[in-house]
């Protein structure tokens, strides 16, 4: 397996990306802390995993990365988004380097090689896009609920479709516009339905997504020659990621988390990272588990089961209109996935 480094002629001539479905693909663990930045041409490793086997482990892994943090936010009151992000980078930059050390697992970054150049072209513009998704998705849950914020992040395929159409990246069609609506129709309807909307954590979490979804399409524009797992882009971008947060950490949340650190403990700390850590992993394998589809069904499974979780475990309300709107919104999902996006 070698990489194909692009070249300063590749960067000019912005060749057109791949269907904003394998995007998608590319995003399985959008609903985690830390969604795996890869590309679309992603390797298939080495050890492989069965669907039966690794999907259910992702599902338990990524639902658990989403609660455990709710439960720092919300029962802890450890409310400091962008330092528990900054510390989960730097434990996965620090794990990475230990799994490259130790295993096969990061054999993929040996026919990696970043140049200056490409790492301020490419690696620093998609890290500031990775960490301000990053840090603002969990400043939502400091605001609105779990089960709120998984209907909201369904707007993530309109967000990659809309700027693939601005940036004439994907042509327009009849087809995909019907499932532009039908997704935006769910999410306006289950927001409507919010009991508890609040304007400061919609606008947050829709940043979040916007961010999000321009990492996606910026990573096929940037990167489209380079084939990167999910362990081994994590392995590129936590350094940079953790470096960017910290330096935005004092002008957000200044000292007041290490403050609180001796009352939430080393080994709350340390597990919840671990955590995170542990479905990165997952992740690697979960890349050639099964088709677009089967992967999609296991996310809207993951995202039903984490509503359902977000009800009997924080107490959070959905009203029927909420229900019917996200039906409609994973409906326009599947639809999107079963037409390959195009």
């Amino acid at each position: 397996m070698s990489a194909q480094q692009p070249t300063d002629d590749d960067f000019e001539k912005q060749p057109s990306v791949a269907p904003v479905d394998q995007l998608l693909s590319a995003q399985k663990d959008s609903n985690g802390d830390l969604p795996s930045p890869v590309s679309a041409q992603v390797p298939r490793p080495k050890l492989k995993v069965s669907a039966t086997a690794i999907i259910p482990v992702w599902i338990v892994l990524s639902s658990a990365v989403i609660l455990y943090n709710n439960h720092l936010y919300s029962t802890l009151n450890f409310r400091y988004p962008v330092f528990l992000v900054t510390w989960h980078l730097t434990f996965a930059a620090i794990g990475t380097r230990v799994l490259q050390r130790t295993t096969h697992l990061l054999d993929g970054a040996k026919d990696i090689h970043i140049t200056k150049d490409m790492f301020v072209r490419s690696i620093l513009p998609i890290g500031l896009l990775f960490s301000a998704s990053l840090i603002l998705s969990n400043t939502a849950y400091l605001y609105l609920s779990v089960a709120y914020i998984q209907m909201l992040k369904a707007f993530t395929p309109v967000a990659i479709l809309i700027i693939s159409w601005t940036f004439r990246i994907q042509e327009p069609n009849k087809k995909l516009a019907v499932i532009v609506l039908m997704i935006s129709a769910g999410v306006a309807l289950a927001s409507h339905g919010e009991l508890h909307f609040n304007l400061i954590g919609f606008i947050t979490q829709a940043a979040a997504v916007a961010f999000e979804a321009s990492r996606l399409v910026m990573i096929q524009i940037l990167l489209h020659g380079l084939k990167m797992d999910p362990l081994v882009s994590l392995h590129y971008y936590a350094p940079v990621c953790a470096l960017i947060n910290s330096l935005v950490l004092p002008f957000t949340e200044g000292f007041a988390p290490f403050y609180e650190l001796a009352r939430i403990g080393p080994l709350i700390l340390i597990s919840n990272a671990c955590v995170a850590f542990l479905l990165n992993v997952a992740a690697v394998f979960l890349v050639g588990a099964g088709s677009g589809l089967v992967l999609t069904l296991a996310g809207v499974f993951k995202d039903i089961l984490l509503i359902t979780g977000s009800v009997l475990l924080f107490g959070a309300q959905i009203t029927p209109l909420q229900v019917f709107g996200y039906s409609v919104a994973l409906g326009g999902l599947i639809l999107f996935k079963t037409s390959g996006g195009k």
